[in-house]
């Protein structure tokens, strides 16, 4: 059993660094957030050429036929970066949920334009009372259409096309409806981090058609949770080890008493536990990606682990970054809150990190 990535895997790890220091630095999340643009498209473009959004979508559709583990480690630098474009949206959940459960003929029609990025996914599934689970879905699916609202929807106000959570009955049931098309009304709402937008979606009588394939019902629905929330967790890690790299930097070039602080017992214990805390959210996450790529049953445990741990590193990074930075921390002008803000996003984004641990403890029980 082999959790490292491959020579060719961290290549494109190392490639995809290069790009994205040169081409995505820190100031282009702040241009966003500073702006009333709701990602870069600039760089959005740029991302497509590469072929990271096809990164798992079969080369039959558009894509670069690879696996999810090159997608893990693409999405390790988009969480150091803190990329300020969609692609957790479109490349984890609606790109992921059309592999796993689309039929030919929608596989055909949508992976071909998500590959491309001429086209933005996105994943709709929690609704206005905030429940992640089956009882909170309200939105109807009959009659080829869609009734009812979700928020918050990552990316919903720029996405072309969804995947949303429906009930169709007494099941739930996986609908693509496009975005752009009738019945369909959307409202930007305000987050704690505009470099990545959310959305209010209302469906009134919009034309839909259910996933072809997806007939587990909401079991359907928490493998795609699963499946991202590993692809999620390395996001988080990339963006943890990237805020304590700088904190670190910053604690060895700041002096005080003719010392650099770092050299102080209580900035050193700090700066160990935060280690440790990415070092177990690695190894969590490493564990999800080998059970995601081997579609192994493991995944379904793996997931929770993986998704708790990251969510707790980057939160403690995001944490110890503004404190270890001393008074300048709090400032607009350095890069913490950026960090502190991509931290709590996607702490929510599919279920917070409570969330998931009782998922886990439900799973390790049944």
């Amino acid at each position: 059993m082999n959790f490292d990535f491959s020579d060719d895997q961290k290549l494109l790890q190392k490639t995809a660094r290069e790009y994205l220091s040169e081409h995505a630095p820190l100031s282009l999340c702040r241009a966003v957030l500073e702006s009333d643009a709701a990602y870069s498209d600039t760089l959005w473009k740029g991302v497509a050429a590469l072929g990271w959004l096809g990164t798992a979508i079969p080369e039959a559709y558009g894509g670069a036929g690879f696996g999810r583990l090159e997608l893990a480690v693409i999405a390790e630098e988009m969480g150091r970066c803190l990329a300020p474009i969609p692609f957790a949206s479109s490349a984890y959940l609606a790109t992921e949920a059309i592999v796993q459960f689309g039929s030919p003929a929608q596989q055909q029609e949508l992976l071909p334009k998500l590959a491309s990025g001429e086209w933005i996914g996105t994943f709709a599934h929690v609704e206005q009372s905030g429940e992640h689970g089956a009882e909170g879905i309200t939105t109807a699916f009959a009659g080829d259409a869609l009734n009812g609202s979700k928020a918050p929807v990552p990316d919903g106000d720029v996405a072309h096309v969804a995947v949303v959570t429906a009930r169709s009955g007494d099941q739930v049931v996986l609908a693509v409806v496009d975005l752009t098309a009738g019945g369909v009304t959307r409202k930007a709402v305000r987050s704690i981090d505009p470099s990545r937008s959310l959305a209010s979606v209302r469906f009134d009588r919009a034309a839909a058609q259910r996933l072809g394939g997806a007939t587990g019902g909401w079991d359907d629905v928490r493998r795609l949770l699963d499946r991202a929330a590993v692809l999620m967790a390395f996001e988080q890690l990339g963006g943890a080890q990237r805020a304590f790299d700088i904190t670190r930097e910053f604690c060895l070039g700041r002096y005080a008493f003719g010392r650099p602080i770092a050299s102080f017992q209580a900035i050193k214990h700090r700066l160990a536990d935060l280690y440790v805390e990415i070092e177990l959210a690695r190894s969590n996450a490493y564990y999800g990606a080998w059970a995601l790529s081997n579609d192994r049953p493991e995944l379904a445990t793996a997931a929770c682990g993986a998704r708790a741990a990251a969510s707790d590193a980057f939160e403690l990074a995001s944490r110890e970054m503004i404190q270890l930075h001393g008074g300048v921390g709090y400032t607009w002008e350095y890069d913490c809150h950026l960090f502190y803000r991509r931290a709590k996003l996607l702490a929510v984004v599919l279920g917070n990190a409570n969330l998931w641990r009782d998922h886990l403890i439900e799973r390790l029980s049944a």
